[in-house]
């Protein structure tokens, strides 16, 4: 495990979301606040609100790439160019590894039930699949950085 993402685990294990975890260590890469990181990606987490779409870990590194384009590119067409080619590569990789980018489909679970809530806490689920996500993010971010 690299020291980021030793870092964003604990940060995770903090009670922040995966997406804030994520976003947070690069933040100092990035020149910005690390409570502004944060901030902006409290409610990412749950797959964006804890609707289980797009998983927070994935989330956080989209906002991370569109930062580090935003601030290698003066231009916004080649930023939006950059940030989304960039993405495209992202996703490409995280699919490789887990199959999906749904934080539905890859907890296995409804957090918006109780019950799901209940079965994510009792089989480990933030534990076992988010903070892999969480640590692959990181990894594949260090890379296209």
């Amino acid at each position: 495990m690299t020291q980021r993402q030793e870092k964003a685990i604990n940060v995770f294990r903090s009670d922040f979301n995966c997406s804030q975890s994520v976003l947070s260590v690069f933040s100092e890469d990035l020149k910005i606040d690390n409570n502004l990181a944060l901030s902006i990606s409290c409610g990412f987490g749950g797959g964006m609100g804890r609707l289980q779409e797009t998983c927070g870990a994935v989330t956080g590194a989209f906002m991370a790439i569109s930062l580090f384009a935003s601030s290698k590119y003066s231009d916004n067409k080649d930023r939006k160019a950059k940030s989304y080619e960039m993405i495209q590569n992202f996703n490409k990789k995280f699919v490789e590894i887990h199959k999906t980018a749904n934080c539905k489909a890859l907890l296995n679970c409804d957090l918006s039930t109780k019950e799901g809530q209940e079965y994510a806490k009792s089989h480990k689920v933030y534990e076992n699949i988010c903070e892999n996500c969480i640590l692959s993010s990181v990894q594949i971010l260090d890379e296209l950085f």
